[in-house]
């Protein structure tokens, strides 16, 4: 687990993808922690590694195997529930399955106060869900398994923000070879203005 608190009013729980919490996800929640945010990401894989990106089908072999978008969710909703008295806000951000956890902890729970979901791929198996916060919803231009404008006509009907940007799945990861630094960019742009709006 990662905890940069600096006595912050505000809370930004980070929900890493498959490959656990590795150098994009620690140098994400460095620049979290530079923006004004306290910042706690739990290890969503509930053991202490990380897998490489050459290893994509073990990591989502062990993510299928060993955790679970429904563990995830039930562990952010924990982790915001344990926090909630300490801060003003609570906010999820999520890359891909980490993503899907928090689009399902937006329904779960009132502890949260908005979600931001980065290639959520996934939240196309839960498209009936309600938030109860506000949402952010990061899209690539294009996902290998599904059409992406047609998931967003479907989820514009649930009231959330959806913002598609140019690149791939992993567009924010500067060590991913999907990396597309004007979208990082911007995404985080988005973010930024996501939060202090909320």
């Amino acid at each position: 687990m990662i905890k940069i608190i600096q006595n912050q009013p505000n809370l930004i729980i980070v929900a890493h993808e498959i490959y656990g919490i590795n150098e994009h996800i620690k140098s994400f929640c460095e620049q979290v922690a530079q923006a004004g945010f306290d910042v706690v990401c739990p290890n969503l894989l509930k053991e202490p590694l990380a897998f490489s990106y050459s290893e994509e089908k073990e990591a989502y072999h062990h993510f299928h195997t060993n955790c679970s978008f429904l563990d995830s969710r039930a562990s952010l909703c924990k982790l915001a529930s344990e926090n909630r008295r300490e801060y003003k806000q609570i906010f999820i951000v999520g890359f891909s399955v980490g993503a899907t956890a928090a689009w399902l902890a937006s329904s779960s729970t009132a502890d949260i106060d908005g979600a931001v979901c980065l290639y959520g791929s996934r939240i196309r198996d839960y498209t009936e869900l309600v938030p109860k916060c506000p949402v952010l919803l990061v899209f690539p231009e294009e996902e290998q398994s599904f059409d992406v404008t047609s998931l967003m006509d479907i989820l514009v009907k649930k009231e959330v923000k959806q913002v598609k940007l140019t690149g791939k799945h992993g567009f924010c990861d500067p060590f991913s070879k999907s990396f597309n630094i004007d979208s990082a960019k911007t995404a985080w742009s988005h973010m930024l203005a996501f939060f202090r709006s909320n």
